[in-house]
């Protein structure tokens, strides 16, 4: 458990992370992102397919998107952007796909810090990413990066927009 000093003899535990500016942050940068390589000429050396979550969201059981489904997608696109970075040749985007990774790591502690229900880590495996419904492939760097952007304003948005733990702190 973690502890803020509020001096004098008080101690209090730190708040889970619930506002979605932080969020609109990370969806900010990963639209950079496309920016970028939208100005690669040559496509920054990046021709490759991933596996990647989908984006689509059924609003009528969106309530039911579960921690473990947005944690899966997270650890989809952390392992997709990490295998774009091995072949990057442009310097600007493989700081931008390395500021989104350090990014989707930490959403993922923010979905730990909520403590919501079987959010820990997924780990798949390397370059096979188990063919489900829940999961995409593309073929290309752009379309990864649209993926993300999508991703982060669609599921994981409604996760912690619904998050009981920011439920109780927003009334």
């Amino acid at each position: 458990m973690v502890f803020v000093w509020l001096g004098g003899n008080q101690v209090s535990t730190l708040r889970p992370i619930c506002d979605l500016r932080v969020l609109d942050h990370f969806v900010r940068e990963a639209r950079d992102s496309e920016v970028i390589m939208r100005g690669c000429r040559g496509g920054c050396g990046v021709m490759k397919s991933y596996f990647v979550p989908l984006t689509s969201v059924d609003f009528a059981v969106w309530e039911h998107i579960d921690a473990m489904e947005v944690q899966t997608g997270l650890s989809l696109l952390d392992q997709a952007l990490n295998n774009a970075m091995k072949s990057v040749s442009n310097s600007p985007l493989a700081s931008a796909l390395d500021n989104n990774i350090s990014n989707i790591h930490s959403l993922g502690q923010i979905l730990h810090s909520l403590d919501l229900q079987q959010a820990r880590s997924t780990v798949l495996p390397d370059d096979s990413a188990p063919a489900s419904a829940q999961t995409q492939e593309v073929s290309s760097l752009p379309e990864l990066l649209q993926v993300q952007s999508s991703f982060l304003r669609g599921k994981v948005r409604l996760l912690l927009s619904a998050a009981p733990a920011c439920q109780r702190q927003n009334s």
